[in-house]
């Protein structure tokens, strides 16, 4: 069904990079979401007021919260769509992830309330009746379910969407639950044991679990993480094809949602390069890193002496004393200064998360390796973080 509407509302459907195709997409689950969760919740309710079930009802309630999670769903695709404007440079992209947020937290509270009323329920220890009504429409509401979380699984995989990813878990939860509840109504029916709170608790549960875990990963683009390493060495592979540049460092990241991506890079070339030269290939580089990758991208040159033989030799025994303070320790923009009779060797040490050592220790341990070599050197250290890819 979502395909033939796909091929009905969506012009050049296929093209995904493109900002307007992944909103139409987003906009079209979100409001098929909406009609089919409250077509469910409307025969839930009738469902369990035939057969007095408190799962049977309280998974109806769980869909109407799931109906107002395709709005916020809708109407964070409409949202992110819009252009950039004097108080958002970089647009409003980052509302699909809140979207996402919003529909995690809203799976998190339906949990608890279900828990709630499932413990109440023990207690009181209230009863149900066997419905065949009620369990016909469990049944259809598994397989919409099912359906849902396929659709939501397989288009925002397609247009690389974390508020649809978590709109997949949620249709996983409401699955297994009516699951759960039609197994305890079955059960009830065949052996006389009424399970059914001691159901809604672990579909609370379940709920709740599903929630918390969607809630992670909508909220890491909002806090910043490291950029996928199909990314970077796609980049890196860029930069590095271009000539005259001898090396890359200081990659970051911005990503201010799908299609949003802000880069900035340092890379290494000779000392003795023309600037107007360097300059016409940095802007090569950022056009197609543009075109390649969909990143905007801004370039810093950091000038390398590359004919020197002390300065050569000298930073491949650097190089040897990172690898052997702790592997993953690289170093970068690296020269010789001479300052007042001092030779100053100036460089970044880019260490990782991981590393089991201080910053302080490492620029210690450069300081003593290096005045083996040459008791005059004084190490001037700037140190950077990484995750060590």
């Amino acid at each position: 069904m979502i395909g033939l509407l796909s091929r009905i509302f969506i012009k050049d459907r296929k093209n995904t990079s493109s900002a307007c195709v992944r909103r139409a997409y987003g906009v079209l689950c979100g409001a098929f979401g909406i009609i089919l969760n409250i077509l469910l919740s409307a025969a839930k309710f009738f469902a369990g007021t035939v057969s007095g079930s408190i799962a049977v009802t309280a998974d109806a309630f769980n869909n109407l919260t799931d109906a107002a999670a395709s709005i916020v769903e809708l109407v964070g695709f409409r949202l992110s769509g819009n252009k950039p404007d004097p108080k958002h440079p970089f647009g409003h992209g980052r509302i699909e992830y809140i979207a996402g947020l919003i529909v995690s937290v809203v799976t998190i509270v339906v949990g608890f309330e279900l828990g709630k009323s499932s413990v109440i329920k023990i207690i009181d220890k209230e009863t149900s009746s066997f419905s065949a009504v009620a369990v016909a429409v469990l049944s259809v509401s598994v397989a919409v379910k099912l359906y849902m979380a396929y659709y939501n699984y397989s288009i925002g995989r397609k247009i690389s969407s974390p508020a649809m990813k978590a709109v997949f878990y949620d249709s996983l939860s409401d699955c297994a639950a009516t699951s759960a509840v039609l197994a305890a109504m079955i059960i009830n029916r065949v052996s006389g044991l009424n399970i059914d709170g001691y159901c809604g608790c672990v579909i609370a549960l379940f709920i709740m679990f599903s929630g918390v875990r969607s809630v992670i990963e909508t909220a890491n683009p909002l806090l910043g993480t490291s950029p996928s390493k199909d990314l970077t060495e796609k980049i890196e592979k860029t930069v590095m094809s271009y000539p005259g540049i001898f090396g890359i460092h200081d990659l970051i990241v911005h990503d201010y949602g799908p299609g949003r991506v802000m880069v900035s890079l340092h890379v290494e070339v000779r000392s003795d390069a023309k600037l107007m030269e360097m300059h016409g290939i940095v802007d090569g580089i950022e056009r197609e890193l543009q075109e390649s990758c969909g990143c905007s991208a801004v370039i810093h040159i950091d000038p390398i002496e590359v004919d020197d033989e002390l300065t050569t030799a000298l930073r491949q025994s650097t190089s040897d004393i990172a690898a052997s303070i702790c592997p993953g320790i690289t170093i970068h923009d690296f020269r010789i200064v001479s300052d007042a009779g001092c030779k100053k060797i100036i460089f970044d040490a880019v260490v990782p998360f991981s590393a089991p050592i201080s910053e302080k220790e490492v620029k210690n341990r450069f300081q003593r390796e290096l005045s083996k070599i040459d008791s005059d050197y004084i190490a001037v250290i700037d140190i950077d973080r990484s995750d060590g890819r």
